[in-house]
């Protein structure tokens, strides 16, 4: 990035609930960071699933993101629009000879004694990569494949990953040993997040991924997809979770602290944004306070003060 105002920032959520309080959160400082800069935002919404096509949930959503005032400038953008760019990449996988079809279904990856990746999700043993055309196709008769992306071996320097997150600095990954092989594509035929968001991102021009820490995990093989693609690498930020006092994420089941009921608590954007600020150490105190005026506070040495989980109770929130 050679100046401040060529920050492109996104904000990208999925339409499966109303948004809760860490969402909130996430949003609020990718728009923060974004508008302190002077640069400019796109939406996107990641309704890939056919999940997450119906129902009212993208409607609330663009509300509550009005509500809040959290703007911006490009989109909203919906992946289920935009297939042909998730084929074009695959193809251009598959061309390379880094795709192969995988048959293992969830349940038998997590009853494999195999690791799991510290996402939860379980570190690919290579069961699938080796089969010869003659297993794959009779397996196919049986069962639908996913695809995977190959990953370079424990040796091979191209397959350890390093860069610096914002919030939580220098990271390093060796995929053959930190995830093994991903999904670039599930067995339904629905494109996998790692391989959509990077498409979109790099498309879309993004040059700044602020997201929850949750997520830090997937950097790794975004930049990996990145570099295979030809596509520049953006700058990527992890902030702390909001959780329940037990140290449980929240989640959309969670009704007390989604956008439903704490608008009916706070009753003004101002009351529910100063709060989140105050209990997040962006502002230096919870008193209400506009997207805009919270803008003029926002430093990223603020997020990295608090790099820990953030907990949260209802009481916290009645004001």
């Amino acid at each position: 990035m050679s100046s401040s105002s060529n920050i492109v920032g996104r904000f990208a959520p999925t339409p499966s609930g109303r948004m809760h309080l860490g969402n909130i959160y996430a949003a609020l400082v990718a728009w923060l960071s974004v508008r302190s800069a002077e640069g400019r935002m796109v939406l996107r919404i990641e309704d890939l699933d056919p999940r997450t096509q119906s129902g009212p949930w993208t409607d609330y959503l663009l509300a509550d993101l009005h509500w809040l005032g959290l703007d911006w400038d490009e989109g909203p953008y919906y992946q289920r629009d935009r297939v042909e760019a998730y084929h074009a990449a695959l193809d251009q996988l598959r061309d390379a000879g880094l795709l192969y079809p995988c048959f293992c279904t969830r349940a038998e990856l997590h009853a494999a004694s195999a690791p799991h990746a510290s996402d939860g999700t379980p570190i690919y043993a290579g069961t699938c990569r080796d089969l010869s055309p003659k297993e794959v196709a009779r397996r196919s008769a049986a069962r639908p494949a996913a695809l995977r992306l190959m990953v370079p071996g424990e040796n091979d320097p191209a397959g350890t990953i390093s860069f610096t997150d914002r919030v939580f600095g220098p990271q390093t990954e060796v995929l053959a040993r930190d995830c093994g092989d991903f999904l670039v594509r599930r067995s339904d035929g629905v494109f996998a997040y790692q391989l959509a968001v990077v498409v979109d991102d790099a498309q879309m021009g993004v040059t700044e991924v602020v997201r929850g820490h949750d997520l830090l995990s997937s950097s790794a093989r975004q930049i990996y997809l990145q570099r295979l693609l030809g596509y520049p690498e953006p700058a990527y930020a992890h902030v702390p979770l909001l959780v329940a006092p037990d140290g449980r994420r929240l989640s959309k089941r969670d009704r007390d602290l989604d956008m439903e009921g704490l608008r009916e608590r706070f009753g003004t954007p101002e009351r529910l944004l100063g709060w989140v600020a105050g209990v997040a150490g962006l502002a230096p105190d919870t008193e209400p306070r506009s997207a805009c005026e919270l803008a003029e506070l926002f430093s990223w040495d603020l997020v990295r003060a608090h790099r820990g989980d953030i907990a949260v109770t209802t009481s916290d929130s009645c004001q």
